[in-house]
């Protein structure tokens, strides 16, 4: 079986998702499907590290590689979240070569990167520290999001760093550093999308993108159009639509009956 790292290195469409609930049991659940990668969101939600390293276990018994989505370009965050076992990061807010540089230096160890060595559950906790090291060398992912447009003035420089495996671009926050939050239609942001695929194409680095509703149609949309690092949705957003969807072919008396009328 094709490792993450392999997958994207080949370009071929991985489908992740977002876990934003603090649940080891929603993580359990999520990792029921056919996933290539799930991610536990630590910037916009209330998780915590040691809550995040229950769900990496959660997700890594179901076989499924999980990522961690960090709250910002921070080496000790960085290096915490590696600690917990994740296959790798998501660094949000990456804006230049030099950011980019910063992300990867702070999941590596030297010489490659400057992390410093800790021995916790990802090292067995000091008793596959050497196993650990391999690993990392061959398999940890590194994923930076860009989300604003300002990125868009060094985007070569960032998708050229050694050690970057993929970025993805984040449409609310792109779209909001345009002064238009969640208006993914304009004709600004629909610019700055293309120019990121063109960019990455031509460079022949993995494009991605977060497909935010729970659309298949629209997950289907941006693999065709040439994206191949797709985050589709989140746990809250699955779970809140399809339980409106079911509401919505409640018939009225029967939900009198329920005594909610």
């Amino acid at each position: 079986m094709k490792s993450l790292k392999a997958k994207i290195k080949n370009t071929e469409p991985v489908i992740g998702s977002w876990i934003t609930l603090n649940s080891p049991e929603v993580a359990e659940v999520m990792g029921q499907f056919p996933f290539d990668w799930l991610t536990i969101d630590m910037e916009h939600s209330a998780i915590t590290l040691s809550q995040a390293q229950q769900m990496v276990r959660a997700i890594q018994a179901a076989g499924i590689p999980v990522l961690v989505r960090v709250g910002e370009n921070n080496a000790n965050l960085i290096k915490q979240v590696m600690d917990t076992g994740a296959d790798g990061v998501i660094v949000p807010m990456i804006k230049s070569k030099e950011e980019a540089q910063k992300a990867v230096a702070a999941a590596k160890y030297p010489p490659q990167g400057n992390r410093g060595v800790g021995l916790a559950r990802a090292q067995g906790y000091g008793f596959k520290f050497n196993a650990y090291k391999e690993w990392l060398l061959k398999e940890g992912v590194v994923i930076v999001i860009i989300e604003h447009k300002d990125a868009m003035k060094d985007l070569e420089g960032i998708l050229s760093v050694e050690g970057v495996d993929a970025s993805m671009i984040g449409p609310y926050d792109l779209s909001g550093s345009l002064g238009h939050p969640g208006d993914f239609e304009r004709k600004e942001m629909i610019e700055l999308t293309a120019r990121y695929l063109n960019v990455c194409q031509k460079l022949k680095k993995p494009a991605g993108y977060h497909i935010i509703a729970p659309d298949a149609g629209q997950l289907n949309k941006k693999i065709s159009e040439g994206f191949r690092f797709l985050a589709f949705s989140t746990d809250t957003l699955f779970l809140g639509t399809y339980i409106g969807k079911q509401f919505k072919q409640v018939k009225k008396s029967e939900y009198v009956a329920f005594g909610r009328a």
